[in-house]
Order: C-alpha cells, then sequence, then structure tokens
C-alpha cells in the first residue's frame, strides 16, 4: 500500500505567529519535524503542506517535497484532505507540524494498524496524567472493547461517580486515515459535538467512521508558545546525535 506522512504547517498561530520557522538548534523547526518524519520509517514518502510562500521555501530548501494548500481550510485535517485530491496514496500520516519531539514509534504504530483489514482512521493515546484530568488542554479518549474510539473530550471521561480502577487516556493529536474517507471529510458539516469541543476528529465519529486506537508516547514537549520552543531547544541541545 502506498502510503504518505503529510506535515501541514502554517504561519498563523495566535499564541506564536510564524512558529514552524522558529530555529532550534541552528535548523527551522519545521525542519526538525520533517527529520522525524523521515527517520520514522513509517510510510513511502513525507511531505510538507502550506498555504505559506515562506515556509515551502524553507523547506524546499532542505529537500522536503512540498505541497501549496489554500488558505481558507478550518481544520488541519482539511488541509490534508485538500493534499490527498492531488497525491494519490491509499493512506496518509498527519504529523503536526509543531512537533519536533514526536516519538518514532508512535509514528510507525499509526501507519502499521491500516495494515488490519477494513481500518478507515486510526489515532492514537498515551495514559493520562493525574494532574491532566481538569485540563482541557490534554484531549481524553475513551476507547471500546475492541480499540475503536468511543468519544473525545476536553472533560474528564469516564466521570468518577463510582470508586473505580480506569486508566483515564490523552488523546496524541496524530491521525491516519484512507483516501476514501479524507475524501467524503469536506463534504460533512462540522456538527455540534465537534464545535462544542473544538476537537475536529468529533467529526468522523459524528459520521459513523471508526477510530482506531494505539497505544503511543507522547513528545516530551510540543511547541505552541515561544517558552515551549526555548524548552525543546534545551532539550535537542541535550541529543547531540539529533542534530
Amino acid at each position: 500500500m502506498k502510503s504518505v506522512i503529510v506535515i501541514p504547517a502554517r504561519m498563523a498561530s495566535t499564541r506564536f505567529p510564524g512558529k514552524p520557522l522558529v530555529p532550534l538548534c541552528g535548523k527551522p523547526m519545521i525542519q526538525w519535524v520533517y527529520e522525524r518524519a523521515v527517520a520514522s520509517g513509517a510510510c513511502d514518502d513525507v511531505y510538507i503542506t502550506s498555504p505559506d510562500d515562506d515556509i515551502l521555501s524553507v523547506a524546499s530548501s532542505f529537500g522536503a517535497k512540498v505541497h501549496q494548500s489554500r488558505l481558507d481550510h478550518p481544520t488541519g485535517t482539511d488541509r490534508i484532505a485538500e493534499f490527498a485530491e492531488t497525491v494519490a496514496a491509499e493512506f496518509y500520516v498527519n504529523v503536526q507540524g509543531d512537533e519536533p519531539l514526536i516519538d518514532l514509534g508512535t509514528i510507525r504504530s499509526v501507519a502499521s494498524a491500516f495494515e488490519e483489514h477494513g481500518t478507515k482512521m486510526v489515532s492514537a493515546y498515551s495514559l493520562l496524567k493525574e494532574e491532566e484530568k481538569p485540563n482541557p488542554a490534554a484531549v481524553k479518549v475513551v476507547t471500546a472493547v475492541d480499540g475503536n474510539a468511543l468519544y473525545f473530550s476536553r472533560f474528564p471521561i469516564p466521570f468518577p461517580r463510582n470508586q473505580t480502577q480506569v486508566l483515564y487516556k490523552k488523546h496524541i493529536g496524530i491521525y491516519g486515515y484512507t483516501r476514501e474517507v479524507l475524501g467524503i471529510y469536506p463534504t460533512w458539516k462540522q456538527g455540534e459535538l465537534e464545535l462544542s469541543e473544538s476537537l475536529e476528529q468529533l467529526r468522523f465519529l459524528e459520521n459513523g467512521v471508526s477510530i482506531r486506537m494505539v497505544e503511543g508516547k507522547e513528545s516530551a514537549v510540543a511547541v505552541d508558545t515561544p517558552e515551549q520552543a526555548k524548552e525543546v531547544e534545551a532539550i535537542l541541545q541535550q541529543m547531540p546525535s539529533q542534530r
């Protein structure tokens, strides 16, 4: 099966404008993400897609394959869906452009889940830390006995009405999709659940698409702010083999 890792990136960011090009140990952040994606060996190809000429120019300069997307996409998945219209593959893995420390094994686990017949979409989870339960930025997921997602929420789920031992799961923001399901996604309107939680993966559940969940490992730090960029740079400085 032909497969592609797609890294969506854009200059516009409420908390950190221009963050894909912020320098980390002498390289732009998007290059670190790209090199991690390539190093995973999870798919046949790796692309960076962006509406911004600055990002595409820098990505081309370090040898990445690039795709120019429209500016008006409401979510990253809409950007991947546009990419899939141009670059044909059987499935695509969406690696976020602000994850320079993304775990290679997690990328591989998402991609390998498509070996299972009938899988249309995949994502990942890790165990939620106790202190993360009340944090709405830490998205929670509950799964069925077959490993598929039942629901994603910013609220701690399941609610602990009874004092039973439940392993709370934290969603890791990496996705895999078949070309078929990406083709349908833009035709669906944003539903009440997606709009309420501001979680685009709920659009798939609202429209009857099962999401296979695989266990992974979250990044030590994802970059949403300049302070987090400094944290990541400090970690990279302790990893000379990664430079």
